[in-house]
This record gives C-alpha cells, structure tokens and sequence, in this order.
C-alpha cells in the first residue's frame, strides 16, 4: 500500500512538473515525503526495545504522527501502565526537532551543562546526550534523558525512577539503528 501511496504522489509530482503546475508539483512532493517520514517512524518502532526494565511496550499505543517539513514526524512509545498521577514511561523520537541547535550547544560545551546543577552531559550507546531534572506531579524530581540524532531528537522520560536508573534505561535502546534509521 505504502508502495503505491509513493507511486502515485511521484506520478502526481512528475505530472503536475511536466505541466508547469509547480505548486501542485511541491504539494505532491510535500506529501510524499511524509509518507516516507510515517514509514520510517513505523521502522523506527520495529528497532525500539520491547522492555524497559520490568514494563513492557504497550505496542497498542505505539504512534507515527505529524508531518514532514519544520517540525517532523513523532515516534511514541509507551512502557508498563499508567501511575495513579499520570506518569508513565516513554520514549519519543521527533524528527526536524527545533530543540537540537539549543542541545548540541549544551553538548558541545559542558561548561554550559555544568553550570545547571539539574542536567548532566552522559553518554548513550556511545551517544552524548543530556540527562536533566525535571519537576514531576506534587514536586517529585523526575529524569529525562535527550540524545540528538542530526536532526532528530530522542526523548527517554521514566518519571519516578533515579537519573542512574533513567541513565541506564537508556542505554537499552538502540541509538545507532535508529540513527541510521532517521539520518
């Protein structure tokens, strides 16, 4: 199905070029590329662990959402079952991610990451990524994890649960399939 979505939109694109109609020729193309931005996030899931610790992916929740062009294409997922407050743990990949440029700047200068006492420059799968404090339900100090993927940004949040702990949750996911994945 996929296949012929990309067939069509590529005759679509070639046609409507062909004719001089070059903003029915961008939309097709527009729209081409977010079906290939939902497959590869519907690669991505296939790569993503099938545990974190002791909670399962709840692959009935898995999501592929949003579109191509400024901000990309989501990639959820969720593991174990939702807390009484609403925290659960998650993992999300958003490719064209705003947020790189202000991460690998705090990457690239760990005097920037140092001088907040609640983030912390880590490595994931030989990734530099950041682990920072974040306020969780009733003031409760959570930790999420982000590692930049050129584009793409990787979010680990596991409310409840210590930076060690979240640091190495991390660490279960295979960030240079999913780089190769959403480069």
């Amino acid at each position: 199905m996929a296949q012929q979505d990309f067939e069509k939109r590529l005759a679509e694109a070639k046609t409507a070029y062909a004719a001089n109609k070059l903003d029915d020729a961008r939309f097709a193309m527009q729209q081409m590329m977010q079906e290939l931005d939902i497959l590869t996030g519907k690669e991505v899931l296939k790569v993503l662990p099938e545990k974190m610790d002791t909670a399962t992916a709840n692959k009935a929740k898995d999501n592929v959402s949003g579109a191509s062009g400024w901000v990309g294409v989501v990639v959820h997922r969720e593991y174990g079952t939702r807390a009484a407050d609403g925290s659960q743990t998650t993992l999300e990949i958003l490719t064209n991610s705003p947020m790189i440029g202000m991460l690998n700047t705090v990457l690239s200068m760990p005097m920037m990451a140092g001088a907040n006492p609640d983030q912390k420059i880590v490595r994931i799968s030989g990734y530099k990524g950041l682990s920072q404090k974040v306020s969780g339900p009733n003031g409760r100090e959570d930790y999420e994890v982000q590692v930049p993927l050129t584009n793409s940004l990787l979010t680990l949040k596991a409310p409840g649960l210590s930076q060690d702990k979240v640091v190495e949750l991390a660490n279960t996911i295979k960030i240079a399939d999913i780089a190769k994945l959403v480069q």
